[in-house]
């Protein structure tokens, strides 16, 4: 199963604010086949609960345990926003990964985003590429082996 395709990263792209960026990440996993429409509503409902912010300029999006039942397959969308959105106190998020994954795997996967963001530079590489490959190459085969 692939985690994350190329048909699921946008990049160079903008939001007015970080309900877009979380719209636009879910709408990549849904029409990607990932996730019912219905998912992103959780993402968004989530988000309101608790911030998705993880530092580094990174946000990982993603529903509740009440949506699990909208998940059609793990997966995950990467959302670069060059300019950045302001996310919360005054810190803009870049890079927007959605996250739909069924049970335990939900703790792989994030615990796989995690580590490839720790790393700064890796960080800046995939705020600032231009090419969906390396977005693919540095989540895909840390996010599967997750």
């Amino acid at each position: 199963m692939t985690v994350l395709s190329v048909e699921r990263i946008r990049l160079g792209a903008t939001a007015v604010d970080k309900l877009d960026a979380i719209r636009q990440a879910g709408e990549l996993l849904v029409s990607s086949g990932c996730v019912k429409a219905g998912y992103v509503d959780g993402m968004l409902a989530r988000e309101e609960t608790m911030s998705t912010y993880l530092g580094n300029g990174v946000a990982i999006p993603h529903g509740a345990y009440d949506n699990k039942g909208q998940i059609l397959q793990t997966g995950i969308s990467v959302l670069q926003l060059p300019q950045g959105v302001e996310w919360e106190d005054g810190e803009k998020a870049y890079l927007i990964i959605g996250i739909a994954a069924s049970s335990d795997e939900h703790v792989g996967v994030l615990s796989s985003l995690a580590e490839v963001i720790e790393d700064e530079d890796t960080t800046q590489l995939l705020i600032n590429t231009t090419n969906p490959q390396v977005i693919l190459t540095h989540l895909s085969a840390e996010a599967v082996e997750g």
